[in-house]
């Protein structure tokens, strides 16, 4: 019963705040401007300087988690795999094919992710979070561009210099990159830069829970397609069932093993709805499968996490 007050005191606001977006939505007190304007600015801005802050904390010598970060890469890259070979005989239009692969993968880490992970954990998460996030970055970005551009050009040569140079530019990396010589050589901030980047991080979970709030149209539930279900199964019940047992299998624990399961049983990020209808693809598929993601991991990161704290696999406090 302590798990179980523990999960709701800590994931419920998560997904409180999120409904509050939608509520804000439909009585017109934000508007879709406001939402990607908001959006601009927690991306471009508060969400780097959050990475920034948390990195140049840690000690990246010893911090590192270079197994986990393996094992994350690893066992991306199979699901990404076993997703493209399962359902290459079944579904055929390429532009559905791509939003399909990547929204069974690719996680809403960055906003969800983090947010879940800060309450749960605290301060000590949030740091390890962070730098798994500016270690995935690369690897999210480059295999949805795989997903989203060969099923629909049929084989088509991708440009890897043009790829690497949309990772780099990438706000998140840039945010990663910046904060290791400051962890390196253990520089600190001046109390003026500290506390005005404070105010600008403090603003990147609640402002992107908003967000995701506003975006959801709950009555187009009504219209979402068996790809779209197939996919939100996957990407919140296979995907960190599988994972986080492989994980579990290896010897993980702990916080470890916390932030691997939240990774992996993150809703399907915003981003990549975004990206569908940048690239040509279904993105009306995209945001189905966005929409339900989200939904659904209200109840399975609870009964996830509910399950690793019974079974003393994470400990909190």
């Amino acid at each position: 019963m302590q798990q179980l007050v523990f999960i709701i005191q800590t994931v419920g606001p998560v997904f409180l705040i999120i409904a509050l977006g939608y509520l804000l939505r439909r009585l017109g007190l934000i508007n879709q401007n406001f939402i990607s304007l908001s959006s601009q600015i927690v991306f471009n801005v508060s969400l780097p300087v959050l990475i920034f802050l948390e990195l140049i904390e840690l000690d990246i010598g010893e911090a590192f988690p270079a197994g986990q970060i393996g094992y994350i890469y690893i066992g991306t890259l199979i699901f990404f795999a076993f997703l493209w070979l399962g359902a290459r005989p079944f579904i055929h239009d390429g532009r559905d094919l791509g939003v399909f692969i990547q929204g069974s993968f690719r996680s809403n880490f960055a906003i969800v992710g983090l947010a879940v992970i800060s309450n749960v954990f605290g301060k000590e998460g949030l740091a390890r979070g962070s730098l798994v996030l500016g270690s995935i970055v690369p690897l999210y970005n480059t295999l949805a561009v795989i997903a989203l551009t060969i099923p629909k050009n049929q084989g088509e040569r991708i440009s890897l210099g043009h790829t690497i140079f949309e990772i780099l530019k990438n706000p998140l990396i840039i945010g990663a990159i910046f904060a290791v010589p400051f962890a390196y050589f253990n520089v600190s901030l001046p109390p003026l830069f500290r506390t005005t980047g404070e105010y600008l991080a403090d603003i990147a979970l609640p402002i992107a829970l908003l967000g995701i709030g506003g975006t959801l149209h709950i009555r187009e539930i009504k219209q979402v397609s068996m790809v779209a279900v197939v996919a939100m199964i996957l990407k919140t019940v296979l995907s960190p069932l599988l994972l986080t047992y492989g994980a579990f299998l290896f010897g993980v624990r702990g916080l470890s093993l916390g932030i691997l399961f939240i990774l992996f049983g993150a809703p399907t990020a915003i981003a990549s709805f975004i990206m569908a209808e940048a690239m040509d693809c279904n993105s009306k598929l995209a945001g189905q499968i966005v929409l339900i993601s989200t939904l659904a991991s209200i109840v399975t990161i609870s009964a996830g996490l509910y399950i690793l704290l019974k079974t003393g696999l994470i400990q909190v406090g």
